[in-house]
């Protein structure tokens, strides 16, 4: 099954309580988190102790994926915090596979992720050590981007990888994921689909997520 992670970079921040409360309601089993430290990407975010009071209000998967130079610094920030998934960019980190095996250390779920630009022969070695695989299909840095189309064939060569490797990663897609896209990115092998305007950028965001998730059916 594949399942919608509202972003909640996208979330109206006076209402947040209010609507995370509704998705978690309407059936919402993951919160895609995004850290943004102004270095690795032109853009601030949030860090650990904002999650950390957010953990202790909901019972959502915390997909938290991290932009940020030198991930390593942060992993047991983000694993006290009470992150589930923890993703670190192949491009951020010198050894990624050091980096994985350290937030598996730490308790979490271990993701890597891959700019539009970069192969998929970057993650080609780790494969086995990745519990989950972020594609993302706009540059990261802002909310509100257009997918990428030629996204969707990477999607479906990795799902290839995957199957011909025997590995058992989860697929996520991250980047203008809307009601347009998210039956296709289903069908190319997905597993997760971050959605941040296309959730809260609706009127009702718990209404707009059960909208996305019957797309898919």
């Amino acid at each position: 099954m594949t399942h919608i992670a509202p972003s909640f970079l996208s979330a109206d921040i006076w209402r947040v309580a209010e609507q995370l409360t509704a998705l978690e309601q309407a059936g919402c089993k993951y919160l895609h988190l995004d850290v943004m430290d102004g270095c690795f990407v032109p853009n601030i975010s949030f860090g650990a102790g904002i999650i950390g009071k957010l953990r202790k209000h909901s019972q959502m998967v915390f997909d938290t994926h991290l932009m940020v130079e030198e991930p390593d610094r942060f992993i047991e920030d983000f694993a006290k915090a009470g992150c589930d998934h923890l993703y670190i960019h192949v491009e951020a980190s010198r050894h990624p596979h050091r980096s994985l095996q350290r937030i598996k250390q730490a308790g979490m779920k271990a993701g890597l992720v891959l700019n539009p630009a970069t192969p998929l022969c970057m993650a080609e070695e780790l494969l086995h050590d990745a519990d989950l695989m972020l594609l993302m299909s706009v540059n990261p840095g802002f909310g509100g981007q257009s997918f990428i189309t030629s996204v969707a064939d990477k999607v479906a060569r990795l799902a290839k990888m995957r199957e011909d490797a025997g590995a058992k990663f989860l697929i996520e897609v991250d980047g203008g994921v809307c009601r347009d896209n998210v039956k296709m990115l289903k069908e190319k092998g997905a597993d997760l689909l971050v959605a941040g305007n296309a959730v809260f950028g609706a009127p009702d965001p718990a209404a707009a997520f059960i909208e996305l998730t019957e797309l898919m059916k």
